[in-house]
């Protein structure tokens, strides 16, 4: 934005020390004035004497332009010193200013780390380099999943291709096959497109809030997801009470399926379980998912809610979906200013527990 160029702030700040110590100065004098040479009795009104003192004409012509020279150094002194001193203390703001530039060229590596004490400018500069931090490691995620979701859609789109190649090249070959194969390369791809802007939703938080129950949002899923359970010869148990929040009640019912989907599909191959919990604390609506299965390290848990990040069990399976189950529900959970608990199981399996505000009760009401 081009705007006028003005004073500088620190021009500014010594002008204000300048005026400042002038006014000082002047009401110093007023006050020798007011409070000593108009009680001092002038020749006017009165004849000296021999061996009388001067009078107020005397004074004020002999302290009148020592006064205006005072004046004028006390002009210079203000202005040399407001100067220097002006610099000294805008000093940190001006490594503020350097390090935002670059940051508007690109950098984001750079750290101010004020030396000192905490005032205001070493609060700001701390607030700054947080700032830097997030957002360095903000854009390396972003990066960093760019890359994944290139990846993960080019490999839809090279498979389609090669099935198309091969079609051409063999026009006898039975079109039928050719079709599912397409339709699942495709249902793939849709579901990972589909997946990427319900993450892109939820970071940019543009969604309507209302009040939801997890209750509720659990029922429901399960309801969707048992005919999966029932085929892999799985059972499900849900218990709870009422646990409400506010947010969007379509991105909370992702959150729930999300996570009774994950619990089916990495479970044992056979008898495992899946528990569903919903529970209300003080000021946390809960939803715990727990399921049996392998055993998993903390670091393995760790990198759960990675995008992209699947076990060999996840690939192998007709239902391993894109990658990016629990790296969309992390991001509707923070969204909704929750936190996502990712824990390993003694006996195998996982348990993950989501943690929202309260709905507060005129909401609910």
């Amino acid at each position: 934005m081009d705007r006028a160029r003005g004073l500088s702030v620190r021009l500014k700040l010594t002008l204000s020390y300048v005026g400042f110590l002038m006014m000082a100065g002047t009401l110093l004098l007023g006050v020798v004035w007011v409070f000593l040479l108009r009680y001092v009795p002038d020749r006017a009104f009165k004849a000296r004497t021999p061996g009388s003192g001067p009078n107020r004409s005397e004074l004020l012509s002999a302290f009148g332009p020592k006064a205006v020279w005072a004046l004028l150094i006390l002009l210079v002194f203000g202005f040399v010193g407001g100067w220097l001193l002006a610099g000294r203390m805008l000093s940190p703001l001006n490594q503020i200013t350097n390090a935002t530039r670059l940051v508007a060229n690109g950098s984001l590596s750079h750290r101010i780390q004020l030396d000192g004490r905490r005032d205001e400018f070493r609060e700001l500069a701390d607030a700054f380099d947080t700032m830097l931090a997030r957002l360095e490691t903000h854009n390396g995620e972003q990066q960093r999943f760019a890359a994944n979701a290139s990846h993960e859609l080019r490999t839809p789109l090279a498979i389609t291709q090669t099935l198309l190649d091969v079609a051409r090249s063999d026009p006898k070959r039975d079109t039928g096959e050719l079709i599912a194969l397409l339709h699942a390369v495709n249902t793939r791809a849709i579901n990972l497109t589909e997946a990427l802007l319900v993450l892109s939703r939820a970071d940019q938080r543009s969604f309507a809030r209302e009040n939801v129950d997890f209750s509720l949002t659990a029922e429901e899923a399960i309801e969707t997801l048992l005919p999966l359970a029932e085929e892999r010869h799985l059972t499900m148990e849900t218990s709870g009470d009422s646990a409400p929040t506010y947010g969007s009640h379509a991105l909370l019912q992702q959150v729930t399926t999300n996570l009774v989907h994950n619990a089916i599909v990495h479970n044992l191959p056979e008898r495992g379980s899946v528990w569903v919990m919903t529970s209300a604390a003080s000021k946390s609506a809960m939803l715990t998912v727990e399921n049996t299965g392998e055993k998993l390290t903390a670091q393995a848990v760790s990198t759960l809610v990675k995008p992209f990040q699947r076990g060999n069990e996840r690939i192998r399976s007709d239902h391993a979906g894109v990658g990016l189950g629990l790296a969309i529900v992390k991001s509707i959970v923070q969204a909704h200013d929750g936190n996502l608990i990712l824990a390993p199981r003694a006996g195998g399996g996982l348990r993950v527990t989501v943690e929202l505000p309260l709905a507060p009760p005129h909401i609910g009401r």
